[in-house]
């Protein structure tokens, strides 16, 4: 069977519900799963919305094969009602397919709908959203073994200070493993609120510039 490539989406009856319950459209869903920055909820939908799509791609494929054998110049005769029939029974199966599908991403989606509305994530700065996004592709707290300083590596190769950890720490929006000595290096993950910050719909471009008003030029009284 040929179907679209696997990045292209695919319209379902659940993407309307899923942008507004998680605030984004169901591609960036995708892109933030396979980013690992979703919490264990939003995953299980990523998951089960993507298997839903694949369900509507199989309805797809169907529905176009039976319209051009309908549509086709072959000759009218058992063969061809014998090949309408075949085709509308994997229709059918696909259709019932799509239904279980939908019904398992509902499932997993009305848990969300029944959060919301959620809490706006905290207002972070441009540094600490930085930070997060190195932090989500692993990081660990390190001591020193001279001076005894405490900094987190990470795998993106940047280094975050110890203040900036515990800056993140008292947002909420980061933890790390203490049952790690910090010689050995304590793993330092986002948490389920430091995941929203980094899904959460960003305005892009400059903030708008209100100009100053300009002083209305006053004529000198005649003499």
């Amino acid at each position: 069977m040929t179907s679209p490539p696997f990045n292209q989406h695919t319209p379902t009856a659940l993407d309307l519900r899923i942008e507004t319950a998680v605030g984004y459209g169901v591609q960036e869903l995708h892109r933030h799963g396979d980013g690992g920055l979703l919490t264990a909820a939003h995953a299980a939908l990523a998951v089960a919305h993507r298997d839903l799509e694949a369900a509507e791609r199989d309805v797809a494929f169907h529905r176009v094969r039976l319209a051009r054998l309908a549509s086709s110049e072959l000759p009218v005769d058992q063969a061809l009602f014998a090949r309408i029939r075949r085709t509308l029974d994997q229709l059918a199966t696909a259709a019932a397919v799509r239904d279980a599908k939908q019904a398992a991403a509902t499932a997993v989606l009305e848990p969300i709908e029944a959060a919301a509305p959620r809490q706006a994530p905290p207002q972070v700065a441009t540094k600490d959203i930085a930070a997060l996004l190195a932090i989500a592709q692993g990081a660990k707290l390190h001591e020193h073994l001279v001076t005894h300083r405490l900094a987190v590596a990470t795998h993106a190769r940047t280094r975050i200070s110890y203040a900036q950890l515990q800056h993140l720490e008292a947002l909420g929006l980061v933890e790390r493993d203490t049952s790690h000595p910090v010689q050995a290096g304590q793993p330092v993950t986002l948490t389920d609120a430091g995941r929203s910050v980094l899904t959460a719909p960003r305005r892009s471009g400059p903030p708008r510039i209100t100009p100053a008003r300009v002083p209305t030029a006053v004529s000198a009284p005649r003499r």
